[in-house]
């Protein structure tokens, strides 16, 4: 090798900008891949999401309608009295509103046969309805009154699709001669479906009654166990936590304390609902089935999820704010409670309604304590007797309605999961709108 060639070797080839060396290829070609990963499971899960959404509302909507008959009734003060003196009083009633409502269908050119147990198969009770309404309202007398009555869970099955003319066995519910007096009442427009409040304010029914079943009193039940459960796990699990994070010393004992909490937020709830049975009822002899009982069950589960949750807000807030209040000659508790405890509040508020959520969507605590969903025949007398009366829970009540043999009880059961998810969406709205509304950025 010459000296020359020493002197001027040859210069390496450079790399442009504008290029992509293998490489890079390969980190970008697994960032893409990683992003498609992570874009089709969110894709996924929507897709998921979106046809259970889909089934709760197909199935839970017609819980929200049901088919009454609505018919011009006039009864006079005579037909009255002649009522009132035969034996069977509420048979004599339902002749006369038979009486009527053939009349009604031969005015619009239609003539169907059918007797009082046809009605009684299609209406119910029809005679006790309209005696205790007259009894209720002399006025109406000698006036046109439209009654607007529910039919049977069978005709209203029949409405839905549930009930089949090829399918349907004579029974003494329903019968396949009932079904042609329905559809002369369909077209005559005085059966057709409407939307049912009773379902939203009334409450359980019997296993015979399902279009009667409602879900307001269990709804009272929720609002008054929830109620115990705020007033009870809030205060105590702040001022835990305050004590844990802020003041407590570490030592074993701080030590055992935080590592109980962490179990006690992943023990199954049956278990709490055990204890609950135990003590508040065996022990304590507390009124079973109560929603105090219930509130007491739930406040031992909610705990420790909105101590957990109120520590994390409390660790969030900066080690400054601390400093500075000690700094101009705040006390450990002033410093706590003007500087740190404001500016966790948006967190602490967040924990304390998703653990309320999670406690109002619970069913086997309150299951062991007896408030199933056919205790809850009315809603309390006061709001004392809301806490001490025996009552229900929306998710024990959709419990109740699943278990039942009657397909026309899961109807009830899935309109009843729509309320329950209803209300917990408005809580986890509160929740978000809480702590947009509170929160400060350092």
């Amino acid at each position: 090798m010459t000296d020359a060639s020493m002197d001027n070797p040859t210069p390496a080839r450079s790399r442009s900008l504008s290029q992509t060396d293998p490489n890079t290829r390969r980190r970008n070609a697994a960032e893409r891949r990683f992003r498609a990963y992570g874009m089709a499971a969110i894709l996924v899960g929507l897709f998921f999401l979106t046809v259970l959404f889909v089934s709760i509302v197909r199935s839970g909507l017609p819980a929200f309608t049901r088919t009454v008959v609505t018919v011009d009734f006039t009864l006079t003060q005579e037909q009255m009295d002649a009522a009132e003196s035969e034996l069977f009083k509420t048979k004599a009633y339902s002749n006369l509103f038979i009486a009527s409502l053939q009349e009604q269908l031969q005015q619009r050119g239609m003539t169907v046969e059918f007797d009082e147990a046809a009605i009684e198969r299609l209406l119910g009770k029809v005679g006790g309805t309209l005696r205790a309404h007259y009894q209720a309202n002399p006025d109406d007398l000698s006036q046109p009154v439209a009654f607007e009555l529910a039919a049977s869970s069978r005709v209203d099955g029949y409405f839905k699709g549930r009930v089949q003319r090829e399918t349907l066995q004579d029974s003494r519910f329903l019968q396949l001669s009932d079904l042609d007096l329905v559809d002369a009442l369909e077209e005559a427009g005085i059966i057709k479906q409407a939307f049912s409040w009773a379902f939203i304010t009334g409450a359980d029914s019997g296993v015979d009654n399902p279009g009667g079943a409602g879900i307001g009193a269990s709804v009272v039940g929720s609002f008054f166990m929830m109620l115990v459960v705020l007033v009870l796990s809030l205060p105590i699990g702040v001022a835990a936590s305050i004590y844990l994070e802020e003041f407590a010393p570490q030592n074993r004992f701080t030590d055992l304390i935080e590592v109980n909490i962490s179990n006690l937020a992943a023990v199954p709830s049956i278990v709490f609902g055990i204890l609950g049975l135990a003590v508040f009822i065996q022990f304590m002899h507390l009124p079973q089935s109560a929603p105090l009982v219930g509130g007491l069950v739930l406040s031992l589960m909610t705990l420790p999820t909105i101590i957990i949750s109120t520590r994390a807000s409390l660790k969030a807030v900066p080690p400054s704010i601390r400093d500075a209040a000690l700094g101009v000659g705040a006390s450990k508790m002033q410093a706590v409670f003007h500087h740190v405890l404001p500016l966790a509040a948006p967190g602490i508020l967040t924990g304390t309604i998703i653990g309320l959520a999670q406690a109002l969507g619970e069913t086997a605590p309150l299951l062991l304590i007896g408030m199933v969903g056919f205790v809850a025949r009315g809603y309390p007398e006061g709001f004392v007797e809301g806490f001490t009366e025996p009552n229900s829970a929306m998710p024990a009540q959709i419990y109740t309605w699943a278990a039942r043999a009657d397909v026309s009880f899961y109807e009830k059961a899935w309109g009843g999961i729509i309320i329950l998810l209803a209300f917990l969406l408005t809580m986890n709205i509160i929740a978000i709108i809480l702590r947009r509304r509170f929160e400060r950025r350092w």
